[in-house]
């Protein structure tokens, strides 16, 4: 069991828990490893702008890719793995669905902040304790380098969002930030967060860039109707009845691939 029974209760108190070795160091090498890919190729793009919400900022980065699933075969496998599942379904039940995957890359010396904000804001479910995320460290995080701060107790209080002019399509709030918890977490270490949890990120003015990479996961039981259509082509069911393994909105059975592609990402060149 990837979580502790410590770690549940502190989900259910605070609205988020932290587990310092999650993924394993060769899971993080992969991670890194295709993440270099993406950016390779060219797929990630910022999301920071000059203050008006429009312009893209020349001086300072907040890299995203969102969604990850049909850009990479390795990361759309990490949301199947047994210990995702596992850790998931005991914070929130089941049946799940996963409902987002994006990854944020903050550059070296550039790298600007993710501004506070719920989740839930955006995804409007009626009990932000039965969505979480999962918010994993690629590299080492910590205050220097902007590492996830988080508000324990917000996901009972809801906040006004509004447009937020320093980001090309983001909302922000502004809570207690006098509350907010630092989460220093090593590479491969893991927030779970729900849905309610008010959540920052800080700017990154080390010499080393970092990333997070963010899975979204709900109760199916509290999905919005166009999320669980059956004509919808992703966003695939993990558990219950409707579950196929990916294969109905993938067209591949990707349950069991995790470790498969984990080779094959370490294993090109």
């Amino acid at each position: 069991m990837p979580l502790t029974s410590a770690n549940i209760q502190q989900f259910k108190t605070d609205g988020f828990t932290l587990v310092p070795e999650f993924w394993t160091p060769r899971e993080v090498a992969a991670m890194r490893q295709e993440l270099a890919n993406l950016v390779s190729a060219g797929l990630l793009h910022n999301v920071s702008t000059t203050g008006d919400g429009k312009t893209h900022s020349k001086t300072v980065q907040n890299l995203q890719i969102c969604p990850i699933w049909h850009k990479s075969n390795f990361f759309r496998a990490a949301a199947f793995a047994p210990k995702v599942i596992e850790a998931v379904t005991a914070l929130i039940g089941e049946p799940v669905i996963q409902q987002l995957d994006q990854i944020f890359l903050k550059p070296a010396r550039a790298g600007a902040p993710t501004n506070w904000h719920q989740d839930n804001a955006y995804f409007k479910i009626a009990d932000p304790m039965l969505g979480t995320a999962v918010w994993s460290a690629l590299h080492d995080a910590n205050a220097a380098n902007g590492t996830i701060r988080l508000i324990p107790g917000s996901h009972r209080e809801v906040y006004e969002h509004s447009r937020d002019p320093e980001s090309d399509h983001h909302i922000r709030c502004y809570p207690p930030e006098e509350r907010a918890v630092l989460a220093e977490l090593p590479a491969g270490g893991v927030a779970f967060f729900c849905y309610g949890v008010a959540h920052a990120t800080g700017p990154n003015r080390t010499d080393k860039e970092r990333a997070g990479l963010a899975l979204h996961f709900l109760r199916t039981d509290y999905a919005p109707a166009e999320l669980i259509a059956d004509d919808r082509n992703e966003r695939p069911h993990l558990t219950g009845p409707r579950a196929t393994g990916g294969l109905k909105e993938y067209g591949a059975v990707i349950a069991g691939t995790h470790l498969i592609e984990l080779e094959r990402v370490l294993a090109t060149p």
